[in-house]
């Protein structure tokens, strides 16, 4: 959970503080046997909604060919990365989003892409998927807070979706702006962030292939706990660099603020590249728990500069002092 402070902009809880999977998994067994019996049966039929791919609309993709896009990592189950989660304008604990996000309406859905660029436009859910060739990535996915899963998203390179709005010279930074709807996202009423959620990203981040305009997961459409209907992943980055539900992609000259960097800028830098030498001030980032393998008793496993991308985007950082520029 997050407090906040008004010294030091927010408390996480340390490592060990963390839900551990093995602890929210009995957690969750016990919430969904309560909803059957106690609850009726309505609100046990929305969690085996929200717990298999069945109920989401499948999405055809082929595998990528871009460089690092398709990770040899064993797999996150499914029912495992749609429901513990960190979005917290549905709640802050792990299982609130899977609780509460499904009212969450996609349909109908835009997507805004305005700033420095020779043609702002509009999409349209439909137009987002006909843009562009619908790829599987298996990207791993690095938290923050010390725990990590490998996805199997679908999307394509986010560059494609920039290339139809021409930027300008002048452009330098990307701007993602997602949904704040107080009507269905609980969250919106503590003051825990600075909303809407914001993320950014330098110009030659957004552009790189590796940095993916998302649509779905597991060969499906987005669970709604996981960003739907749509969202970026940044694979080098730590998760709440990749925006969901976004509505406004805005590109600018200046660095934009982001939720995080505005909240406590002395702990999530703008860039928040992955780096097991660079530790959070309360805990590592040595290393990680990997969700699905074993719970709180999994050995845990090293982390990756750049989360193991490395030798695809390295280059967009030489020169910089990756202490400095966390």
């Amino acid at each position: 959970m997050l407090i906040q402070t008004g010294a030091s902009g927010f408390i996480h809880p340390h490592g060990s503080e963390i839900t551990p999977e093995g602890v929210y998994l009995r957690r969750r067994a016990l919430l969904q046997w309560a909803a059957l019996g106690g609850m009726g049966v309505a609100s046990g039929a929305a969690f085996a909604k929200a717990d298999t791919p069945d109920a989401l609309a499948p999405l055809r993709a082929l595998p990528s060919n871009v460089p690092g896009a398709l990770a040899l990592d064993k797999q996150t189950p499914f029912a495992d990365a749609s429901s513990y989660n960190n979005f917290y304008e549905f709640g802050l604990d792990k299982g609130d989003p899977v609780r509460n996000a499904q009212v969450l309406p996609t349909r109908p859905w835009t997507v805004r892409v305005e700033g420095l660029v020779q043609q702002p436009k509009t999409f349209d859910l439909d137009a987002l998927r006909k843009l562009s060739a619908l790829e599987e990535r298996i990207y791993r996915l690095r938290c923050v807070e010390g725990w990590s899963m490998v996805i199997p998203w679908i999307g394509y390179s986010l560059s494609k979706l920039l290339a139809e709005v021409q930027p300008l010279g002048s452009a330098k930074y990307v701007e993602f702006v997602t949904l704040a709807d107080p009507k269905v996202m609980p969250g919106l009423r503590r003051s825990v962030l600075d909303w809407p959620y914001t993320e950014g990203l330098r110009m030659d981040e957004a552009m790189h292939p590796l940095t993916l305009l998302t649509l779905g997961m597991y060969g499906h459409e987005l669970p709604k706990q996981n960003g739907a209907p749509v969202r970026v992943v940044v694979p080098w980055k730590y998760g709440f660099k990749s925006a969901k539900s976004i509505v406004t992609i805005r590109v600018v000259e200046r660095e934009p603020g982001t939720a995080w960097n505005k909240a406590a800028r002395n702990e999530y830098g703008f860039y928040s590249n992955v780096n097991p030498d660079v530790p959070h001030p309360r805990w590592s980032q040595a290393t990680e728990r990997r969700i699905g393998e074993g719970g709180l008793f999994a050995p845990k496993r090293k982390t990756q500069l750049f989360n193991g991308y490395e030798a695809q985007v390295g280059q967009l950082y030489a020169g910089m002092d990756l202490r400095k520029h966390f």
